[in-house]
């Protein structure tokens, strides 16, 4: 009786997960649809609105989830998904769950987010350094949401490097891009380095 209850929790846990996945499909799938302003009012559209705002609307009550013009709601809607899906699975392969490993899936949970925000800011970086040396025409719609994301990044990582003494653009970019990278790749050492130490406690 036992072995059958095990067995149909598993097959039930299993069947979540997979909802789960296809939830986190159809939310990637809204947020590519906002990328083209021709499919923004398509039924396409419309219906996957109504599959995942009322979700996504949780998210969109924390102001720190918005940099300009820039909405990380449905990311972060997306990770908690993902740390529901990591959680159940580790569930299913141990039979269960230490606080340790409760607290290691978290913090990869909140790096996974950081981690995108960092990449994201660093091409946006890259983008714009591009741009800025090819001479494009920097009035364009785009690289107006471009620069509303780039600026305070460049301006934060300079003020914090160089204070009050003035620098090209260019080189104010590259340092900002190289010191992101950089925080990337600490965080990313902390995160492993601190993940393997919580996997490992014994509660």
């Amino acid at each position: 009786m036992e072995t059958v209850y095990g067995g149909f929790m598993i097959q039930l846990i299993g069947a979540v997960n997979f909802l789960i996945s296809i939830y986190m499909m159809v939310i990637f799938a809204r947020i590519i649809l906002t990328w083209f302003s021709w499919l923004r009012d398509s039924q396409l559209r419309d219906v996957l609105a109504r599959i995942t705002d009322p979700y996504i609307n949780l998210f969109r009550r924390f102001g720190f989830l918005r940099i300009g013009y820039i909405d990380l709601s449905p990311m972060a809607a997306i990770v908690v998904l993902s740390l529901v899906n990591r959680f159940l699975s580790m569930l299913v392969f141990h039979g269960r769950i230490t606080l340790g490993v409760t607290l290691a899936l978290v913090l990869q949970a909140v790096w996974g987010m950081v981690s995108f925000i960092i990449g994201f800011l660093i091409v946006v970086l890259i983008i714009r350094l591009v741009a800025y040396l090819m001479r494009l025409n920097s009035y364009n719609p785009f690289w107006r949401v471009i620069d509303t994301i780039s600026k305070p990044v460049i301006y934060r990582v300079n003020s914090a490097i160089f204070k009050d003494r003035i620098i090209q653009y260019t080189t104010a970019v590259v340092i900002s891009i190289a010191s992101l990278g950089a925080i990337f790749l600490v965080l990313r050492f902390l995160v492993s380095f601190l993940s393997r130490i919580l996997m490992g406690l014994p509660f």
